[in-house]
């Protein structure tokens, strides 16, 4: 069986480089703290560890936000998502956590009041009122992040309010060189602050602002037609200047930002349909929000603001011979690029469709087509006329492919149906890290 050597994550040592910063922050810490004697500096002392480790981990929030491609093609934009969501949730906890314990510290050693300690910080302390309008935009930011409130909150608004982070962190960050006690007097240690945040400053300006600047104004794209593909799905042709220097990938997907009326506030992420050509690129979207239905009446000539490209689900993470592809719905766009490109013999291609009926096979025609060029497998599963869904189980996967275990696999399609897919995976014999899928629900 032939093997292929996959591209290596920076997962792991990225995780154990964060913890070691942590463990240095700690250190940190620990080699200016006193002998604590009573409550009031038990208090306070944990208030300073909390805030120095809140401060730190919110520097890993607007890090895990700058789009850098290490992280983004190849440790795969869903799993930095989630690292940024997970991290902004310690860091919030951490900066209340330090809020409470620090006031409660001061308070019982001034022998007042909670509300009256609150005040005299507040008002007294340098860089104070700054870092409170700080730490209430960061609560705000994670009460409208929050599933629950995330759901319900069109997705241009939860963009915008996010983007209050970064002005939440240049209010606090001033804060903890003011007043935090590992800094004041201790040289080397502002030095290594300055130096951590300016270096995440660094990189949110260059991929976020310069490096989609200078990729739009070398390549102009424009919407070149508009394709009608299946009920409710299209495809948008994207011309421009020498796009085949962007360097994209088929499994890869763009920010793509129309500037057309009721569009140009909005950046969604949209998979490449087809592999990229010189002068065009294809994106194939189904209409489920508001964004993506107004994408079928885009003009042609209209202007295209386009960042990327990101994610990880490409060639590179291949590692066996044979190789099966599950697409669900819309999630059919990046597979049909990697059923065209994908290297390897055309027999050790197999590609299961799944749809409600076969009016929603989305490019149909052209998968039917790459099959018979590379003699690869098609398949497909619909509903049967009464609504009944054929379920993807462990058992109709091994009638398919009797050596799946030995297969690489290939998962885009709604979460329902991916979570599903997965566990019959699993259940057939395909270990975890042959499994490859990528989330775009942000």
């Amino acid at each position: 069986m032939r093997r292929i050597r996959p591209r290596r994550s920076p997962a792991v040592p990225l995780i154990l480089l964060s913890w070691a910063g942590a463990a240095a922050v700690w250190s940190l810490w620990w080699r200016n703290t006193p002998n604590v004697d009573g409550t009031a500096q038990w208090l306070t002392h944990a208030g300073r560890l909390s805030g120095l480790l809140g401060g730190y981990v919110l520097a890993l929030v607007v890090l895990q936000m700058a789009r850098v491609p290490a992280l983004e093609r190849r440790v795969g934009s869903d799993r930095v998502a989630r690292w940024h969501a997970m991290s902004g949730r310690y860091a919030l906890c951490l900066i209340v956590t330090h809020v409470g314990l620090t006031l409660a510290g001061y308070a019982q050693q001034a022998g007042t009041g909670l509300a009256d300690q609150t005040v005299t910080v507040v008002m007294n302390y340098p860089e104070m009122i700054e870092a409170t309008a700080g730490t209430a935009a960061l609560v705000v930011v994670g009460l409208v992040s929050a599933g629950v409130v995330r759901r319900r909150m069109p997705y241009e608004v939860w963009y915008y309010l996010h983007l209050f982070t970064y002005g939440a962190v240049f209010l606090t960050f001033w804060h903890q060189l003011a007043t935090g006690a590992e800094f004041v007097g201790h040289q080397t240690a502002e030095t290594a602050w300055y130096a951590l945040y300016g270096t995440v400053t660094a990189l949110v300006v260059w991929y976020r602002l310069l490096v989609p600047l200078r990729l739009n104004l070398r390549h102009r794209m424009r919407v070149a037609a508009v394709v009608p593909e299946a009920p409710g799905v299209v495809s948008v042709l994207i011309e421009g200047r020498r796009l085949h220097r962007i360097g994209a990938q088929a499994g890869q997907f763009f920010r793509w930002r129309f500037l057309a009326p009721g569009m140009r506030w909005g950046s969604h992420p949209y998979s490449l349909s087809a592999p990229p050509r010189p002068e065009l690129l294809r994106i194939t979207v189904k209409a489920v929000g508001a964004h993506s239905t107004r994408l079928a009446s885009l003009a042609p000539g209209t202007r295209v603001w386009a960042e990327g490209p990101y994610g990880a689900m490409t060639a590179a993470r291949r590692s066996r011979g044979k190789v099966l592809m599950i697409a669900g719905g819309a999630g059919v766009t990046p597979i049909r690029a990697l059923f065209e490109t994908l290297p390897g013999k055309g027999g050790d291609l197999t590609l299961l469709y799944r749809a409600r009926s076969v009016a929603d096979l989305a490019l149909w025609d052209e998968l039917k087509q790459i099959a018979t060029e590379r003699g690869a497998r098609l398949l497909y599963a619909v509903n049967g006329p009464d609504g009944a869904r054929p379920e993807i189980t462990a058992e109709r996967l091994r009638q398919v492919l009797p050596d799946i275990e030995d297969h690489d696999v290939y998962l885009c399609g709604p979460p329902g149906l991916a979570e599903h897919a997965y566990g019959a995976l699993r259940a057939a014999g395909v270990p975890d890290r042959r499994i490859h899928h990528e989330s775009f629900e942000l």
